[in-house]
């Protein structure tokens, strides 16, 4: 076998395509592989497939997967033709898909690293800019968005991310069943949501069974304008209520640290910051029993942790009248507590109970959504920031939306 019938059958070059010539050059450590069309086959338009007339030829080069660890370069004199409906087009080649300057092998090589590892690291290893291999990620994410089918989604996740400091963030909107990222959107404003969900078919909206989220008025607002029967769905998740009770234990045990400083120069707190946090159902409360103790004595950081804990043991109701009657009981415990910090929580989530009961009988969570976030930290980390939203975007699709990217017309 010669070397143009070898890189005929490395390639899958077919007729009417053939190799004409392969040129070896040690210096550069480059291997050029020319391919030419056959003349003899009639010019067909590349859009309607109808006879049509041979315009010009244009020169293109094509980035090869490595040869022996030598460059590889695809170089063709592409035909053009003439076609009376559709005018002067190029036509496709096989080995490529269009606008692109790399063979589809080649791209799929890129995107199978870019999944492990950052666009930079992705350029120094094979040898590419950094807007080459932001290309080929972006068409990647393009390609599998137009192969995306629209679906209906029954259990919708929306949260925030932060896209830079000073405040600047994006939403997520991600199906809850099968856990991937529908859309990044530019901003957490109502109004932007609203478009979002306007953009869907209406039976589409109608098949919505839960819209889980934080209590943030805007989102909030945008669902109830286009989602039908939405504070039936609308489900305020576990963890940022959670969340909310453990920020103001924190507030109360850090102002009666600094009292017990102050006034005793000791404090019975100290050290203790986590230990407060900790959620006592979930682990061996016997390895710590000088918390326990602490959680015993008469301190104000003791009423809030107890507070906390009542708080995290109310969402295992199977039954509306119940779990109304258990939170409004934690209410007017949090309303004669005394203090401040638990008793704003008190007061927003008596604003939104009607959210957290139907979470709580949905037995819905953010979970997924709020590793997703995690992980779209940890992605922003690893290219270390982004400079504009739209590559934020993309970069979250490509790692997050379940899309099917690699390049179509070759066998992998």
């Amino acid at each position: 076998m010669n070397d143009l019938e070898l890189y005929t059958k490395i390639l899958g070059i077919k007729s009417p395509w053939h190799v004409t010539d392969v040129n070896l050059e040690l210096q550069k450590r480059t291997v050029t592989i020319n391919i030419e069309y056959d003349k003899k086959m009639p010019m067909v338009c590349p859009i309607c497939l109808g006879s049509a007339d041979t315009y010009d030829h244009q020169k293109r080069r094509w980035r090869h997967l490595d040869t022996c660890q030598f460059k590889t370069i695809i170089e063709c004199d592409v035909p053009r033709a003439k076609c009376d409906d559709h005018g002067v087009k190029q036509l496709k080649v096989p080995w490529a898909e269009q606008n692109s300057r790399f063979t589809a092998l080649f791209e799929t090589l890129v995107i199978n690293w870019l999944k492990v590892a950052s666009i930079k690291s992705v350029s120094n290893l094979l040898g590419l800019s950094w807007d080459q291999v932001n290309g080929i990620q972006q068409r990647a994410v393009r390609r599998g968005l137009k192969r995306r089918q629209v679906k209906s989604s029954k259990h919708l996740g929306i949260d925030e991310t932060s896209f830079q400091k000073r405040h600047e963030y994006v939403t997520v909107i991600i199906d809850q069943d099968q856990g991937i990222v529908l859309d990044v959107l530019d901003d957490r404003k109502s109004e932007t949501l609203k478009n979002w969900f306007e953009n869907k078919p209406k039976h589409h909206l109608r098949k919505i069974e839960t819209v889980s989220m934080d209590m943030w008025d805007p989102y909030i607002s945008a669902v109830e304008k286009v989602v039908p029967d939405a504070n039936e769905k609308i489900c305020f998740d576990r963890y940022h209520v959670a969340q909310h009770f453990a920020k103001a234990l924190d507030k109360v045990r850090a102002q009666e640290h600094r009292s017990f400083l102050k006034n005793d120069g000791i404090s019975p707190l100290t050290g203790t910051r986590y230990d407060w946090q900790r959620n006592s159902s979930k682990i061996d409360n016997r390895t710590r029993r000088d918390f326990i103790e602490i959680s015993k004595a008469c301190l104000k950081t003791a009423r809030a942790w107890a507070i906390k804990e009542t708080a995290s043991r109310l969402w295992d109701y199977i039954y509306r009248a119940s779990a109304e009657k258990a939170w409004r009981q934690l209410l007017g415990w949090i309303s004669r507590c005394r203090l401040n910090p638990v008793k704003r929580v008190g007061r927003m989530i008596k604003k939104y109970l009607w959210g957290i009961i139907n979470a709580i009988l949905a037995n819905v969570t953010n979970a997924i959504s709020e590793a997703k976030n995690a992980r779209i930290q940890w992605l922003k980390k690893m290219a270390c920031g982004f400079r504009n939203r739209d590559r934020f975007r993309s970069a979250i699709l490509f790692h997050f939306g379940g899309l099917s990217m690699m390049p179509g017309g070759v066998k992998y």
